[in-house]
């Protein structure tokens, strides 16, 4: 049942919040537009509930020549002027709230990852997908990218099993507290690379367990 209340509550929320930002929404994607000329919106490809994939919106804050600089510059260096500025107010996120609309996300649920996470998940971890991934969760308010990917998955999984207003609540809560936090809210790309390789290593590991006992 609360499924379908939050969903509903995600709606409205999403609604408002569209209605109240609506204004500062458009000054961003202008100064993103004028600073380059690049693309206002990113798209990213994640996977959603029941393993589904969709692409995430983000304004965009990275330098559209990415590909081409990635090599010589470092992640931070990537970043235009705008990007640094709505980065470091979660202010890129707000297109996600499209993805609420939709019914692909939700306000607090797993953040959604990129495809290459799931391919060494366990079934027991695949689980974090059992419901809306969120633009906020539970790993977030927990440490964000400062815990290992094993902790952020086991946060995941304990909203997963005990999801409910209250506990919705609670993360809404901790989330406004930690929102303007430079704090751990990044990962980059070796990052992401290297939590990909702990999770191979972790397959391998129990495919080698399986077949000695």
């Amino acid at each position: 049942m609360y499924h379908i209340i939050k969903r509903i509550l995600d709606c409205i929320l999403a609604i408002i919040i569209l209605v109240i930002f609506a204004i500062p929404m458009l000054i961003i994607a202008i100064a993103i537009k004028i600073e380059d000329g690049g693309p206002i919106i990113y798209k990213s490809k994640r996977i959603g509930k029941k393993l589904k994939k969709f692409n995430v919106y983000k304004f965009r804050s990275m330098k559209i020549e990415r590909e081409e600089l990635k090599s010589n510059l470092s992640h931070e260096q990537m970043v235009t002027k705008v990007g640094k500025f709505i980065r470091k107010t979660s202010l890129d996120e707000l297109p996600q709230l499209f993805n609420i609309l939709k019914g692909e996300m939700s306000f607090i649920g797993p953040r959604p990852w990129i495809p290459e996470y799931y391919e060494w998940f366990t079934d027991e971890q695949k689980k974090r997908a059992d419901v809306l991934p969120g633009i906020s969760g539970l790993a977030q308010v927990k440490g964000r990218n400062g815990i290992n990917i094993f902790r952020k998955i086991d946060y995941d999984l304990i909203y997963v099993h005990n999801i409910s207003f209250k506990f919705d609540l609670k993360i809404i809560l901790e989330t406004i507290k930690t929102v303007f936090s430079k704090a751990d809210a990044e990962i980059s790309e070796v990052g992401i690379k290297q939590e990909i390789n702990e999770l191979k290593i972790q397959k391998q590991n129990n495919k080698v367990y399986k077949e000695v006992g």
